[in-house]
């Protein structure tokens, strides 16, 4: 019952007790009016109190029991587990000498697969399955349960990406230019590249955060000239005899702007299959900023091995570096062109770098689908140019 029907009642009550009085010819005096006034009110704030405490009544009952349906409904565990993926197709044709061999082909590069739950608000799991070249390759890119301690420190454990370089952690196909990943974040970082083992991160100030990870390490050799990319374990029985340690400290203070840099150390980077060969550290740094339309992407990497063996075929010193302008003509098309240039040989007298030139668009139909084409230049350090146009498609859900 609403107080302005209590009001209404009681002024009923009252003008009732006030006719019945005249009709009989006894006309109250004031006193006796306020007396009655005075009951009155002590019967509404009675009537309120016992309003006011059955709503509350009410409310709890309405809350426990939508308790008791949250707990039992059996779907719980959906509401906090998460579904997605992407993929994407190219079409390569590139004609010349010194890089890939002449390459004309249709590809369905990979398609991927993330799975993650939340187990509550501090911990969570989080998984990626991919399968390349239509099933020809099935890797296990991530899977690690993480947990925040607070505000500074997060943990994790088990199979994660490495926080080196732009891509390697940040890679599906909507979100860079370019139908093939750069060069140099491929033969030198060398991206995609995981690994299993325990990390931290945490925000350090405003604007600074830091990762860490202590995990498996590269497992190269003379056989395959101690190419980065060729000993990457991926968590498949990787040998941890010698582990290594990554650290990354990266400033975002700005809105649209990321400087980062990256160290790695590893003790031996053959895992003790050559004893010409020793130690590496990987040093890498990079900018990546957008405003407005305009958008940058420049980024450094070197590795330095110790060892007789590396330093016999100038694999000793491994470096690469690109810059990458861009601008958005619309909110939907973007043009971009990237230079590129890497050695993996770079310790050795003669001229073995290669430099490729890339010139293209994005179109975005919508945010997660694009459409890539580009022209791709290539010079190798034969002398030889491999050169064509590159067309993919991709997509993130």
């Amino acid at each position: 019952m609403t107080e302005p029907r209590l009001l209404t009642l009681c002024i009923g009550s009252m003008l009732a007790t006030s006719s019945a009085l005249a009709a009989s010819g006894n006309l109250p005096s004031r006193a006796e009016m306020w007396q009655v006034i005075q009951k009155q009110q002590r019967q509404i704030e009675q009537l309120q109190t016992q309003i006011k405490q059955t709503a509350a009544n009410s409310e709890a009952a309405v809350e426990a029991v939508e308790e008791q349906a949250s707990r039992e409904r059996p779907s719980l565990w959906a509401d906090r587990t998460t579904l997605g993926g992407y993929a994407e197709a190219h079409y390569n044709s590139l004609d010349g000498s010194g890089g890939v061999s002449d390459k004309n082909q249709i590809d369905l590069h990979r398609v991927v697969l993330f799975l993650g739950h939340e187990f509550n608000d501090r911990i969570r799991f989080f998984s990626e399955i991919e399968f390349e070249h239509d099933g020809e390759e099935v890797e296990v890119e991530q899977a690690y349960v993480e947990m925040d301690f607070n505000r500074y420190i997060s943990g994790k454990a088990g199979v994660f990406l490495l926080p080196v370089g732009i891509l390697n952690e940040t890679h599906e196909p909507n979100t860079f230019y370019g139908v093939e990943r750069n060069p140099v974040e491929k033969n030198i970082i060398p991206s995609t590249w995981w690994a299993t083992g325990i990390g931290a991160s945490g925000e350090i100030t405003q604007g600074f955060s830091y990762d860490l990870g202590f995990h498996e390490g590269l497992r190269t050799s003379a056989d395959n000239s101690y190419l980065p990319r060729k000993g990457r374990q991926n968590a498949a029985e990787a040998l941890a005899k010698n582990g290594a340690l990554t650290a990354r400290l990266r400033w975002a203070g700005m809105a649209g702007l990321e400087l980062a840099g990256s160290f790695q150390h590893q003790t031996d980077i053959t895992q003790g299959r050559d004893s010409d060969a020793g130690s590496a550290n990987l040093y890498e740094a990079h900018v990546a900023y957008e405003k407005g339309p305009f958008g940058l992407r420049a980024l450094y990497a070197r590795w330095d091995l110790d060892g007789a063996g590396p330093a016999a075929i100038g694999a000793d010193e491994q470096y690469g570096w690109y810059v990458e302008p861009s601008f958005k003509i619309t909110d939907s098309l973007g043009l971009f062109a990237r230079y590129n240039r890497w050695d993996n040989q770079a310790g050795s007298n003669s001229d073995s770098q290669k430099a490729q030139w890339n010139i293209g668009f994005n179109w975005w139909p919508h945010e997660q689908v694009v459409l890539k084409a580009d022209y791709q230049i290539q010079d190798n350090e034969n002398g030889e140019e491999q050169d064509g146009f590159n067309l993919g498609v991709g997509l993130q859900f």
